[in-house]
């Protein structure tokens, strides 16, 4: 199996999975190119905005293309060794997609940045660990408060957003890799939670003002409310959503929109989080079909970052990508969907393998990133603890690949299920 290079990302799994059997199959085709016959290898853009069970499916009938026009798709992948071919279009591998965007990684890594003070990692990780678990109960809770007609009390959540503030500036590494520990039941409001934490990253990655940033890390704690409103069976459903069953699924925002309308005290920045963080830069999200700067620098924050924990969460329906892959996609998707600069800086603010990931080195060995140097971003610091050549575990070893005498260095990203590796040993 063909392993990623520099930045690590690999866009299509299935294509990996089979070993590239035929190396340049792979078409990136305008909507308007699109015919029953043809293989769609990657609908290009989130699952969440899609109502499809897979990114990848056989294009049976027009009224299968008129669906995806419909999402707002400009541009699709196609694989010609499984459907019908479009002449004129040049083929590409998984290589060559890859390239593509380890060039654009590459020159966002050299724009060195000021790195700022922080808390002994060791000190934060606890405190930390306390307040995810606290953070996840005060929003279930408010989930089944909404659920039952109870108003929101932003008082309830106050609290715990300044919590997640002060973590997070202290040192953002002890807190985001929680991000990443979620399970099915308890999804929406995990979810929520690292919305939050991510936004206050993102937040202070942009040298916002904090009590901005409080009103944005509300904005993410709340952004997806409404989805008390929208049943179990559709929130969870490992299948093709109906046409109703997605209406119903976008119908969250409205949702949310109106709860937060009538909350006393809610900010037009926490609104604005919550209100559009479905919206698309050009213009093809919901509920209102905002585009570019009618989007407030908020509601495209929340965007990106809702997208970004979404795709890198396991679902019932839906196996969750390395962060390094995911960040691969949101510099793609940019093209149409999100503001470039603003996916540039907050790739700048998580670093190229955010604090979690799984990295492999050079020596063979795999480790998971425990602490970022901005400075240095394909340098920071890891705990190696397994050989991928000799299939075992090793004696933990905390590792700073910025240090001088540093002979090691990352080769590219992993996914934890592939080596039965526990990522919740590792990360919670």
């Amino acid at each position: 199996m063909y392993r990623a290079g520099f930045a690590g990302i690999i866009f299509f799994r299935e294509i990996e999975q089979e070993e590239m059997t035929q190396a340049n199959t792979i078409k990136l085709i305008g909507i308007g190119q699109l015919r029953p016959g043809m293989y769609v290898q990657d609908v290009n853009c989130s699952w969440m905005d899609h109502p499809f069970a897979t990114n990848h499916f056989m294009v049976k009938s027009v009224d299968r293309i008129n669906e995806i026009k419909a999402l707002g798709v400009h541009e699709l992948y196609i694989d010609t060794a499984r459907g019908y071919d479009v002449e004129g279009v040049p083929a590409r591998s998984a290589d060559d997609l890859r390239h593509e965007v380890d060039a654009r990684m590459v020159e966002i890594a050299r724009q060195i940045q000021t790195e700022p003070q922080r808390a002994d990692l060791r000190l934060e990780v606890e405190r930390a660990r306390v307040l995810h678990t606290e953070a996840n109960r005060i929003v279930r809770g408010l989930i089944q408060d909404v659920r039952l007609g109870k108003q929101v009390e932003l008082e309830q959540i106050e609290p715990v957003v300044e919590n997640i503030i002060d973590s997070v500036f202290r040192n953002q590494d002890a807190l985001l890799p929680l991000a990443r520990l979620k399970d099915h039941d308890n999804y929406t409001f995990q979810h929520s939670v690292s919305v939050s934490a991510l936004l206050v990253s993102f937040g202070r990655g942009l040298k916002l003002e904090r009590p901005i940033i409080k009103e944005i890390a509300i904005g993410g704690l709340l952004h997806d409310v409404g989805k008390a409103k929208v049943p179990d069976d559709i929130l969870n459903k490992p299948a093709k959503l109906t046409e109703a069953e997605f209406a119903k699924m976008k119908s969250h925002v409205v949702q949310s929109i109106l709860i937060l309308q009538h909350t006393p005290g809610i900010s037009r920045i926490a609104l604005d989080v919550a209100a559009q963080h479905h919206e698309r830069y050009d213009g093809t999200g919901y509920p209102n079909q905002l585009k570019g700067e009618q989007i407030s620098l908020y509601g495209r924050m929340g965007a990106i970052v809702d997208v970004y924990d979404a795709i890198t969460s396991d679902r019932c329906y839906h196996k969750g990508m390395a962060p390094t892959a995911a960040l691969g996609r949101l510099l793609e998707w940019s093209k149409y969907h999100f503001d470039p600069e603003l996916v540039r800086a907050y790739v700048k603010c998580v670093g190229i393998y955010p604090s979690g990931s799984l990295v492999r080195l050079k020596s063979g060995r795999l480790g998971v990133v425990l602490e970022q140097h901005v400075d240095k971003m394909m340098q920071p610091r890891v705990r190696v603890m397994f050989h991928a050549e000799h299939k075992r575990y090793l004696q933990p070893e905390d590792i700073d690949l910025a240090w001088p005498g540093c002979i090691d260095s990352i080769s590219g990203h992993e996914e934890y299920e592939e080596w039965n590796i526990d990522a919740k040993r590792w990360l919670g």
